[in-house]
């Protein structure tokens, strides 16, 4: 039987035709023309009585030499009595079941189940990828998670140490949900991140800054109105300490989750750190202020649209305002939560499950059943006011100028 028919001169001058057709090069393989040009060798043989084929690659991506060494492997394979289209499967499953049970392939999986659970949201997602990305899967990814030791995830934690204990340790955490996710398919009998629970070296996080006292609330809240800021950030700068929501929960409001006229906003449970609705009572001091703003972002998706229409103002417009205003080091945008806890319990005696709820905090009954969003409504809506109105008592104590830089742009 004629062999090595072909040469590389003679597969370039084949030319496509109307109809797919082929040129052997002899022992069963052959090079396939599309009418669009492509070139895929094939290889053709019996076994157990039934003609197939299997595909040896394209050309020029695959050479001429390598398709002829394909086929000796597979003749071989004949040769001993294996089919190399079964063959080639069981490899392929044996690599994708690798690919599977290296750190990476679970730690992927284990990200999928976040998500489709819904424990996750958007944010968080890519918040915990990037932490995987950079201090996980660059060191351990292509490893058998089962073979990995707790001296070497040690290791790998250490680099992030040297930088930061807090995400080192949240690292670790991270690690032994992935290890115990292993342990629940079936693909690692330990969890080596166990042993280092409480090795990790965190220096002491310093709470959000939160400025707490009454008369310091007053003046911060008079600079914001006295700021010469764009009109959707000081809009959003004035409600966010009536509302006091997470900082993302507020710039990724939308004029669709606001009900005027019933003084609600519904935040839907994608947009929550805790994955469930939120009602948010509007005062009538926080209506005032959406309806000021309304005319300028009303035809837009978000209430606080920034310069990139279709977006809303960025993570660090805010927090940019209070430097501006003269208290970096002082107060964050979070710390309007910090604020609202503290004085409407401390000061205004309201009760904690209600703050805590308003909080979007989780809150359960006596029986150990989460509240609703829902849940005691009514009462919250006049603690907003009352909080509303006690902010307005506070502005009302003392003259605009009384910090730095009130009048500046931001």
């Amino acid at each position: 039987m004629e062999t090595n028919k072909l040469s590389d001169v003679k597969i370039r001058a084949a030319k496509p035709q109307d109809k797919l057709y082929s040129i052997s090069d002899g022992e069963g393989m052959f090079l396939e023309i599309s009418p669009k040009g492509g070139k895929w060798w094939r290889f053709k043989y019996r076994f157990n009585g039934k003609q197939k084929r299997l595909s040896l690659g394209t050309y020029p991506s695959t050479s001429l030499k390598a398709a002829r060494d394909k086929r000796q492997q597979a003749r071989e394979l004949l040769a001993s009595g294996v089919d190399p289209g079964d063959q080639r499967k069981a490899e392929k499953m044996a690599t994708e079941t690798a690919l599977r049970n290296t750190f990476a392939g679970v730690a992927e999986e284990w990200a999928q189940n976040k998500v489709s659970s819904e424990k996750w949201t958007p944010t968080t997602e890519r918040k915990r990828r990037i932490w995987l990305n950079n201090g996980l899967l660059p060191f351990l990814g292509s490893r058998p998670i089962s073979e990995i030791t707790t001296a070497e995830l040690w290791n790998v934690l250490q680099r992030t140490q040297k930088t930061s204990g807090y995400t080192a340790n949240r690292l670790r955490g991270m690690a032994s949900e992935i290890f115990n996710f292993a342990m629940a398919t079936g693909r690692a009998e330990n969890n080596p991140a166990l042993p280092l629970q409480g090795q990790i070296a965190v220096k002491k996080e310093k709470h959000r800054l939160a400025i707490l006292e009454p008369e310091e609330v007053g003046k911060m809240l008079r600079a914001i109105d006295a700021c010469q800021a764009a009109a959707t950030t000081k809009a959003a700068a004035r409600l966010a300490p009536l509302v006091f929501v997470r900082p993302g929960e507020l710039r990724h409001a939308e004029w669709s989750e606001i009900d005027l006229k019933k003084a609600l906003w519904s935040i839907p449970a994608e947009k929550m750190k805790m994955r469930e609705p939120h009602v948010v009572p509007l005062s009538r001091q926080a209506v005032a202020i959406l309806k000021e703003i309304q005319p300028l972002t009303g035809h837009c998706r978000y209430v606080f649209e920034g310069t990139k229409p279709g977006e809303p103002i960025s993570d660090n417009t805010l927090n940019k305002l209070l430097k501006t205003l003269g208290y970096k080091g002082r107060m964050t945008q979070h710390g309007w939560r910090a604020i609202a806890r503290t004085l409407l319990d401390e000061v205004l005696d309201v009760r904690v499950d209600w703050i805590e709820h308003q909080l979007a905090h989780s809150v359960r009954d006596a029986n150990g059943r989460a509240y609703n969003r829902t849940s005691h409504l009514e009462g919250r809506v006049g603690m907003m006011q009352q909080w509303a109105d006690y902010l307005d008592g506070l502005k009302a104590e003392g003259p605009a100028e009384e910090v730095n830089g009130a009048s500046q742009e931001a």
